[in-house]
């Protein structure tokens, strides 16, 4: 097995050695913004333990999109629920190929439910973390969760919780997404849709039984009987083709919603904003009103200040001069006084 040292965990700095399936779930564990630091440092690690192919490798592991990396968290953090979502999606196909309308529409209701349920979770999940997920991104998240249920192979990539990029189902039996490395299993685009029971019916019904050949069924009657059910599997196929056309719409409607609902919370946010940002722009012009009052009183008062200090000044030469006086006019009279 091939195997990397990580430099944390031991009085020496490093632990014992991982694979690169561990490197894999660490890197994909770590917030966006720490992916391309962590996988440098790992590739640095194998490199310098001799390994290059395992550094090449680890090198290799892309960067998440924002919306895979919410999925994987929520995979992390909820993995019961995910489980029980691709588990639902397998009953989905197997109450559709039986043709058991009350179990399928039971099961859609709940499967809407959940799927809205796990995307608003994964969000929560998110913004815990400082990622805040925009409604585009949310799309993305739950195209991703849908596709989980839709097909077995992108119900399995989801649980590995290494996804690269979103994935999405087309209403057709395939699921969409970006090819990457071993450590990373998405579901291979293009597989064609799993014929479902009735049309399989329908390919025994066309051999004929024993008891008609025994009977002698004639062409006629035979080619009658094929191109009704023809006609049958057609108008199922049409069935099935509206019902995922109803889907469609039905998640463009609450996609739509949403954005709605939060282009109006933004819109309240905004106009809270405004009416603060004139609240305060009103106190800041009362209080350069005040300020500009206050000056003027400062000015005013400085002015009155300098002429009541050039007053005490001339008093207080007044008072010195009226001393001077008076001492002058005691000593005269003092001397008058003796010369009696």
């Amino acid at each position: 097995m091939v195997r990397v040292r990580q430099t944390a965990g031991t009085a020496s700095g490093k632990v014992s050695p991982v694979d690169l399936d561990e490197v894999a779930d660490e890197l994909y564990a770590v917030p966006p913004e720490e992916f391309i630091a962590l996988r440098k440092a790992r590739q640095n690690e194998a490199r310098a333990d001799g390994d290059k192919a395992l550094a090449k490798e680890i090198g290799a592991l892309p960067k998440p999109s924002a919306a895979a990396w919410a999925a994987n968290l929520l995979v992390r953090e909820q993995r019961a629920e995910i489980e029980g979502l691709v588990e639902l999606g397998s009953l989905l196909r197997e109450a559709q190929e039986n043709l058991a309308g009350d179990q399928l529409r039971a099961l859609d209701v709940q499967r809407r439910q959940l799927l809205t349920a796990l995307t608003r979770q994964a969000r929560a999940l998110a913004n815990d973390q400082g990622h805040p997920v925009s409604t585009s991104v949310a799309t993305q998240i739950e195209e991703t969760l849908r596709a989980a249920m839709s097909d077995p192979e992108a119900g399995r990539a989801l649980l590995t919780g290494r996804l690269t990029s979103p994935m999405s189902y087309s209403g057709m039996g395939t699921t969409v997404a970006r090819p990457d490395l071993r450590l990373v299993h998405p579901p291979r685009s293009g597989r064609p849709e799993r014929p479902g029971k009735p049309a399989t019916a329908g390919a025994r019904e066309k051999q004929g039984s024993p008891e008609e050949k025994q009977a002698g069924e004639s062409a006629a009657e035979r080619r009658a009987r094929e191109q009704e059910e023809r006609r049958r599997a057609a108008e199922e196929k049409r069935q099935r083709e509206l019902a995922r056309a109803r889907e469609a719409a039905e998640a463009a409607v609450a996609a739509a919603e949403e954005a709605e609902s939060a282009a109006e919370e933004q819109r309240r946010e905004v106009g809270t904003l405004e009416e603060r940002r004139t609240q305060l722009r009103e106190r800041v012009d009362d209080l350069a009103e005040q300020l500009a009052g206050a000056e003027r009183d400062a000015g005013d008062a400085a002015a009155t200040l300098k002429r009541a200090q050039r007053r005490l000044t001339a008093a207080q030469h007044e008072a010195e001069e009226a001393a001077e006086a008076r001492d002058r006019a005691v000593a005269h009279a003092a001397s008058l006084a003796e010369r009696d």
